[in-house]
Protein backbone atom coordinates (compact mmCIF):
# COMPACT_ATOMS: atom_id res chain seq x y z
CA UNK A 1 0.00 0.00 0.00
CA UNK A 2 2.90 2.31 0.65
CA UNK A 3 4.50 1.85 -2.31
CA UNK A 4 1.18 2.41 -4.19
CA UNK A 5 0.57 5.89 -2.44
CA UNK A 6 4.12 6.93 -3.58
CA UNK A 7 3.65 5.82 -7.27
CA UNK A 8 0.60 7.99 -6.83
CA UNK A 9 1.91 11.05 -5.11
CA UNK A 10 4.35 10.98 -8.38
CA UNK A 11 1.84 10.23 -11.03
CA UNK A 12 -0.64 13.48 -9.62
CA UNK A 13 2.73 15.84 -8.76
CA UNK A 14 3.70 15.07 -12.79
CA UNK A 15 0.13 15.52 -13.82
CA UNK A 16 -0.50 18.40 -11.98
CA UNK A 17 2.93 20.10 -13.76
CA UNK A 18 1.84 18.92 -16.90
CA UNK A 19 -1.47 21.11 -17.14
CA UNK A 20 0.50 23.99 -15.19
CA UNK A 21 2.51 24.48 -18.39
CA UNK A 22 -0.49 23.72 -20.66
CA UNK A 23 -2.51 26.26 -18.96
CA UNK A 24 0.30 28.84 -19.58
CA UNK A 25 0.93 28.13 -23.25
CA UNK A 26 -2.92 28.19 -23.85
CA UNK A 27 -3.21 31.49 -22.06
CA UNK A 28 -0.15 32.38 -24.67
CA UNK A 29 -2.27 31.01 -27.52
CA UNK A 30 -5.17 31.98 -27.00
CA UNK A 31 -6.36 28.17 -26.91
CA UNK A 32 -7.46 25.45 -24.42
CA UNK A 33 -7.75 23.36 -26.83
CA UNK A 34 -3.98 22.74 -26.54
CA UNK A 35 -5.05 20.40 -23.61
CA UNK A 36 -6.08 17.42 -26.37
CA UNK A 37 -2.39 16.89 -27.09
CA UNK A 38 -1.17 17.23 -23.57
CA UNK A 39 -4.08 14.74 -22.41
CA UNK A 40 -2.31 12.07 -24.83
CA UNK A 41 1.21 12.80 -23.33
CA UNK A 42 -0.29 13.05 -19.91
CA UNK A 43 -0.86 9.83 -19.73
CA UNK A 44 2.34 8.85 -21.18
CA UNK A 45 4.32 10.48 -18.53
CA UNK A 46 2.13 8.96 -15.62
CA UNK A 47 3.02 5.95 -17.40
CA UNK A 48 6.92 6.56 -17.36
CA UNK A 49 6.58 7.93 -13.88
CA UNK A 50 5.34 4.83 -12.44
CA UNK A 51 7.43 2.15 -13.99
CA UNK A 52 10.60 4.41 -12.63
CA UNK A 53 9.25 5.24 -9.29
CA UNK A 54 7.89 1.91 -8.67
CA UNK A 55 11.46 -0.08 -9.19
CA UNK A 56 11.84 -0.59 -5.73
CA UNK A 57 8.39 -2.52 -4.86
CA UNK A 58 7.94 -6.17 -4.99
CA UNK A 59 6.44 -6.41 -8.68
CA UNK A 60 7.18 -8.19 -11.45
CA UNK A 61 9.99 -6.64 -14.00
CA UNK A 62 8.52 -6.68 -17.22
CA UNK A 63 5.20 -5.77 -17.23
CA UNK A 64 5.76 -1.86 -16.53
CA UNK A 65 7.76 -1.56 -19.10
CA UNK A 66 5.20 -3.22 -21.07
CA UNK A 67 2.54 -0.74 -19.85
CA UNK A 68 4.49 2.31 -20.46
CA UNK A 69 5.13 1.02 -24.29
CA UNK A 70 1.40 0.80 -24.62
CA UNK A 71 0.83 3.80 -23.22
CA UNK A 72 3.26 5.53 -25.38
CA UNK A 73 2.34 4.20 -28.75
CA UNK A 74 -1.13 5.61 -28.04
CA UNK A 75 -1.01 8.66 -26.18
CA UNK A 76 2.03 9.57 -28.53
CA UNK A 77 0.21 8.96 -31.56
CA UNK A 78 -2.82 10.49 -30.34
CA UNK A 79 -0.62 13.72 -29.18
CA UNK A 80 0.86 14.17 -32.57
CA UNK A 81 -2.26 13.38 -34.51
CA UNK A 82 -4.18 16.15 -32.62
CA UNK A 83 -1.12 18.32 -32.97
CA UNK A 84 -1.27 18.19 -36.88
CA UNK A 85 -5.09 18.13 -37.10
CA UNK A 86 -5.24 21.52 -34.92
CA UNK A 87 -2.75 23.52 -36.99
CA UNK A 88 -4.08 26.64 -38.53
CA UNK A 89 -7.01 26.47 -36.64
CA UNK A 90 -8.96 28.26 -34.22
CA UNK A 91 -10.83 27.38 -30.47
CA UNK A 92 -12.32 24.04 -30.56
CA UNK A 93 -16.52 24.87 -30.31
CA UNK A 94 -16.72 22.47 -27.80
CA UNK A 95 -14.71 24.44 -25.28
CA UNK A 96 -16.20 27.88 -26.09
CA UNK A 97 -19.51 26.12 -24.94
CA UNK A 98 -17.76 24.28 -21.77
CA UNK A 99 -15.94 27.55 -20.79
CA UNK A 100 -18.87 29.79 -22.01
CA UNK A 101 -17.02 31.67 -24.91
CA UNK A 102 -13.46 31.68 -25.52
CA UNK A 103 -10.87 31.74 -23.04
CA UNK A 104 -9.61 35.53 -23.49
CA UNK A 105 -13.69 36.22 -22.80
CA UNK A 106 -14.10 34.18 -19.61
CA UNK A 107 -10.06 34.24 -18.44
CA UNK A 108 -7.44 31.68 -17.61
CA UNK A 109 -8.99 30.45 -13.86
CA UNK A 110 -11.99 29.66 -15.17
CA UNK A 111 -10.33 27.58 -17.78
CA UNK A 112 -8.37 26.31 -15.52
CA UNK A 113 -10.95 25.17 -12.88
CA UNK A 114 -13.53 23.95 -16.00
CA UNK A 115 -10.78 22.31 -18.31
CA UNK A 116 -7.37 21.79 -17.05
CA UNK A 117 -7.91 20.73 -13.37
CA UNK A 118 -11.20 18.22 -14.71
CA UNK A 119 -8.79 16.30 -17.18
CA UNK A 120 -5.73 16.35 -14.94
CA UNK A 121 -7.88 14.38 -12.45
CA UNK A 122 -9.12 12.84 -14.88
CA UNK A 123 -5.71 11.56 -16.37
CA UNK A 124 -4.76 10.64 -12.56
CA UNK A 125 -8.08 8.40 -12.04
CA UNK A 126 -8.29 6.52 -15.60
CA UNK A 127 -4.21 5.76 -15.00
CA UNK A 128 -5.24 3.86 -11.94
CA UNK A 129 -4.32 0.28 -13.07
CA UNK A 130 -1.07 1.64 -14.90
CA UNK A 131 -0.42 2.78 -11.37
CA UNK A 132 -1.74 -0.53 -9.59
CA UNK A 133 0.36 -2.55 -11.98
CA UNK A 134 3.80 -0.41 -11.45
CA UNK A 135 3.79 -1.89 -7.57
CA UNK A 136 2.05 -5.27 -7.94
CA UNK A 137 2.74 -8.88 -9.57
CA UNK A 138 1.28 -10.43 -12.36
CA UNK A 139 -1.42 -13.32 -11.58
CA UNK A 140 -2.33 -14.41 -15.09
CA UNK A 141 -0.22 -13.86 -18.19
CA UNK A 142 -3.43 -14.64 -20.47
CA UNK A 143 -5.08 -11.91 -18.74
CA UNK A 144 -2.46 -9.63 -20.00
CA UNK A 145 -2.09 -11.65 -23.48
CA UNK A 146 -5.75 -10.60 -23.91
CA UNK A 147 -5.61 -6.92 -22.50
CA UNK A 148 -3.05 -6.46 -25.47
CA UNK A 149 -5.06 -8.32 -28.38
CA UNK A 150 -7.92 -5.19 -27.00
CA UNK A 151 -5.21 -2.34 -27.02
CA UNK A 152 -4.34 -3.89 -30.19
CA UNK A 153 -8.07 -3.59 -31.95
CA UNK A 154 -8.52 -0.30 -30.23
CA UNK A 155 -5.11 1.25 -31.62
CA UNK A 156 -6.46 -0.42 -35.18
CA UNK A 157 -9.52 1.33 -35.08
CA UNK A 158 -8.14 4.52 -33.76
CA UNK A 159 -5.18 4.76 -36.54
CA UNK A 160 -7.26 3.47 -39.23
CA UNK A 161 -10.10 5.89 -38.66
CA UNK A 162 -8.07 8.75 -38.55
CA UNK A 163 -6.39 7.98 -41.37
CA UNK A 164 -10.09 6.98 -43.44
CA UNK A 165 -11.29 10.79 -42.44
CA UNK A 166 -8.46 12.30 -43.45
CA UNK A 167 -8.09 11.27 -46.33
CA UNK A 168 -12.31 11.83 -47.06
CA UNK A 169 -11.50 15.79 -46.42
CA UNK A 170 -8.93 15.60 -48.74
CA UNK A 171 -11.24 13.91 -51.27
CA UNK A 172 -12.68 17.19 -53.90
CA UNK A 173 -15.68 14.59 -54.77
CA UNK A 174 -16.31 13.52 -51.24
CA UNK A 175 -20.32 13.05 -49.99
CA UNK A 176 -21.33 15.32 -47.77
CA UNK A 177 -20.85 12.69 -44.81
CA UNK A 178 -18.08 10.63 -44.13
CA UNK A 179 -19.35 6.86 -43.97
CA UNK A 180 -16.80 4.82 -45.30
CA UNK A 181 -14.64 1.99 -44.36
CA UNK A 182 -14.94 1.79 -40.45
CA UNK A 183 -17.00 4.96 -40.37
CA UNK A 184 -20.18 2.89 -42.22
CA UNK A 185 -20.26 0.41 -38.78
CA UNK A 186 -19.99 3.27 -36.33
CA UNK A 187 -19.77 6.83 -35.82
CA UNK A 188 -17.14 7.47 -33.52
CA UNK A 189 -14.33 4.80 -34.56
CA UNK A 190 -11.74 6.54 -32.83
CA UNK A 191 -13.62 6.72 -29.49
CA UNK A 192 -14.25 2.93 -30.07
CA UNK A 193 -10.94 2.98 -29.96
CA UNK A 194 -9.75 4.74 -27.11
CA UNK A 195 -12.27 2.42 -25.02
CA UNK A 196 -11.19 -0.65 -26.23
CA UNK A 197 -7.27 0.69 -25.36
CA UNK A 198 -8.15 1.50 -21.94
CA UNK A 199 -10.12 -1.68 -21.42
CA UNK A 200 -7.03 -3.54 -22.91
CA UNK A 201 -4.93 -1.64 -20.44
CA UNK A 202 -7.08 -2.73 -17.76
CA UNK A 203 -6.65 -5.90 -18.17
CA UNK A 204 -3.25 -5.92 -18.19
CA UNK A 205 -2.25 -3.54 -15.44
CA UNK A 206 -5.16 -4.20 -13.54
CA UNK A 207 -7.56 -7.57 -13.88
CA UNK A 208 -3.78 -9.40 -13.91
CA UNK A 209 -2.39 -7.91 -10.98
CA UNK A 210 -5.66 -10.55 -8.76
CA UNK A 211 -9.44 -10.03 -8.54
CA UNK A 212 -9.02 -7.42 -6.09
CA UNK A 213 -6.30 -5.37 -8.32
CA UNK A 214 -9.47 -5.00 -10.89
CA UNK A 215 -12.35 -4.66 -8.77
CA UNK A 216 -10.65 -1.67 -7.57
CA UNK A 217 -9.67 0.27 -10.67
CA UNK A 218 -12.27 -1.18 -13.07
CA UNK A 219 -13.86 2.43 -12.71
CA UNK A 220 -11.24 3.77 -14.61
CA UNK A 221 -11.95 1.94 -18.28
CA UNK A 222 -15.57 3.05 -17.24
CA UNK A 223 -15.11 6.77 -16.92
CA UNK A 224 -12.95 6.85 -19.63
CA UNK A 225 -15.89 5.21 -21.68
CA UNK A 226 -18.28 7.98 -20.32
CA UNK A 227 -15.58 10.68 -20.78
CA UNK A 228 -15.30 9.24 -24.43
CA UNK A 229 -19.56 8.26 -25.11
CA UNK A 230 -21.31 11.20 -22.76
CA UNK A 231 -18.77 13.95 -21.62
CA UNK A 232 -16.54 15.56 -23.74
CA UNK A 233 -16.73 12.96 -26.68
CA UNK A 234 -19.12 11.58 -28.50
CA UNK A 235 -22.23 12.86 -27.37
CA UNK A 236 -21.45 16.78 -27.23
CA UNK A 237 -19.58 16.73 -30.88
CA UNK A 238 -22.67 15.32 -32.02
CA UNK A 239 -24.65 18.47 -31.32
CA UNK A 240 -22.31 20.04 -33.72
CA UNK A 241 -22.86 17.76 -36.58
CA UNK A 242 -26.70 16.78 -36.41
CA UNK A 243 -26.36 20.58 -37.83
CA UNK A 244 -24.74 19.02 -40.80
CA UNK A 245 -26.55 18.41 -44.37
CA UNK A 246 -26.81 14.85 -44.19
CA UNK A 247 -25.81 13.56 -40.89
CA UNK A 248 -29.35 13.31 -39.15
CA UNK A 249 -29.50 10.69 -42.08
CA UNK A 250 -26.18 8.23 -41.34
CA UNK A 251 -26.87 9.28 -37.64
CA UNK A 252 -30.34 7.16 -38.03
CA UNK A 253 -28.92 4.60 -39.80
CA UNK A 254 -25.30 4.14 -38.19
CA UNK A 255 -24.16 3.15 -34.82
CA UNK A 256 -22.59 5.85 -32.61
CA UNK A 257 -20.20 3.90 -30.60
CA UNK A 258 -20.01 0.23 -31.13
CA UNK A 259 -19.35 -0.77 -34.83
CA UNK A 260 -22.47 -2.63 -35.94
CA UNK A 261 -23.93 -3.72 -39.58
CA UNK A 262 -25.65 -0.24 -40.47
CA UNK A 263 -29.55 -0.47 -39.90
CA UNK A 264 -31.97 -1.59 -41.97
CA UNK A 265 -35.04 0.24 -43.91
CA UNK A 266 -38.49 -0.78 -42.70
CA UNK A 267 -38.94 -2.21 -46.01
CA UNK A 268 -35.99 -4.25 -44.90
CA UNK A 269 -33.51 -3.43 -47.89
CA UNK A 270 -30.20 -1.82 -46.47
CA UNK A 271 -29.77 2.10 -47.14
CA UNK A 272 -27.38 2.89 -50.11
CA UNK A 273 -24.19 3.79 -48.98
CA UNK A 274 -22.02 6.19 -50.95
Amino acid sequence: MAALLIVSAAALGSVALIMLLTALLARRLGRVAVVDVAWGLGFVVVAAVCAVVGLGSDRDPVRPWLVLALVSVWGLRLAWHIRRRAVGHGEDPRYEEVLGGTLPEVGLGVAVRKVFAVQGLAVCFVSLPVQVGAVSEVRSWAVVAAGVAIWVVGVVFESVGDAQLAAYRRDPDRPKVMDRGLWHYTRHPNYFGDACVWWGLWLVAGLASGWEAGLATVLAPVAMTYFLVFATGARLLERTMMQREGYPAYAARTSMFLPLPPRRRPGGARRAVA
